[in-house]
């Protein structure tokens, strides 16, 4: 619990609320009701072990920031996130009803477990140690099936360390999302180049096969579009969008814009974790995805 004023409203409201919900709290030491809500906040604060923070602010001598809110009786009740207010209540509701409030809004304790052990996880795989990233990751994913981006990067890890299958069970139950998801779907269009590649029994001399069919024809987009996810199975990444580029130049539209499509699920792929920053500070993008991301957008809009 944190006690506002004019002073530190901006730091312990306003920013605080960009990382976990803020509950502000519009109270006064006559209001009756207020006394009763108060212990109840309180408790729901500890027993929520940091999923929001209860701000409390006396409208008395905080008349500023009462005005600012527009507060019209007490106790009434605030919910900032990402520092704006998204809800709200007035009056001295129940614990029950408080708690309906808070987890419509508030991260479940199962989403903030999964969130921390993401963070380990991508702190492990920077390190080096790809054993303990695979063990966080999967961890993250069990305790919240629903966090799509610690699966993403589960997924990506498994397949990055040639455990196809395992990869394609850990994707199996998000599969069907894939196509809505930029993320999801970069993963379904290596898996698919990988099944791809399995179902042609491609070996390391497909290369060539693919390089004389090209030379036959410039056009052959089929030979290209395969060279490319040949290229892409063997995660050679670069050279694939390479090709893809040359697809690109000649025929934007060839098949329902594939090319395009896998271009931008490699590019999904490469790029690394954001790195860490100061708050108000933008991470600086990978140069090979960028490099890759202006040639992308210089032949699409030639």
């Amino acid at each position: 619990m944190i006690d506002i004023t004019v002073e530190n409203f901006e730091t312990e409201v306003i920013a605080a609320s960009m990382n976990v919900p803020v509950l502000v709290d519009f109270w006064a030491p006559w209001c009756g009701p207020c006394k009763t809500l108060g212990p109840v906040l309180e408790k729901l604060e500890t027993e929520y072990a940091g999923r929001f923070v209860l701000a409390k602010i006396n409208s008395d001598t905080e008349q500023q920031i009462a005005a600012m809110f527009g507060i019209r009786s007490i106790p009434t009740c605030v919910l900032l996130m990402n520092g704006q207010p998204v809800d709200g209540f007035t009056g001295a509701l129940p614990e029950g009803k408080v708690r309906e409030f808070l987890d419509k809004h508030v991260p479940s304790a199962e989403e903030v477990q999964a969130e921390a052990e993401e963070e380990q996880a991508l702190d492990a795989l920077a390190e080096g140690d790809t054993d303990a990233a695979l063990e966080k990751f999967q961890h993250a994913v069990a305790t919240d099936p629903a966090n799509d981006d610690a699966r993403f990067d589960y997924v990506k890890l498994l397949l990055q360390l040639g455990r196809d299958d395992d990869a394609k069970v850990a994707f199996a139950p998000v599969i069907a999302k894939a196509a809505g998801s930029r993320k999801l779907g970069a993963l379904k269009a290596w898996m698919d180049a990988l099944d791809f590649v399995a179902a042609g029994a491609l070996e390391s001399d497909a290369g060539a096969q693919f390089d004389a069919k090209i030379a036959a024809n410039k056009r052959d987009f089929e030979a290209r579009f395969g060279r490319a996810r040949w290229l892409m199975a063997q995660q050679r990444w670069q050279d694939a969008m390479d090709e893809l580029l040359e697809i690109l130049m000649r025929d934007k539209a060839w098949s329902d814009e594939a090319a395009r499509k896998t271009f931008v699920a490699i590019l999904e792929i490469i790029e690394p974790p954001k790195v860490k920053v100061a708050d108000g500070q933008i991470p600086p993008e990978d140069p090979l995805v960028a490099t890759y991301r202006r040639r992308l957008s210089s032949v699409v809009l030639s």
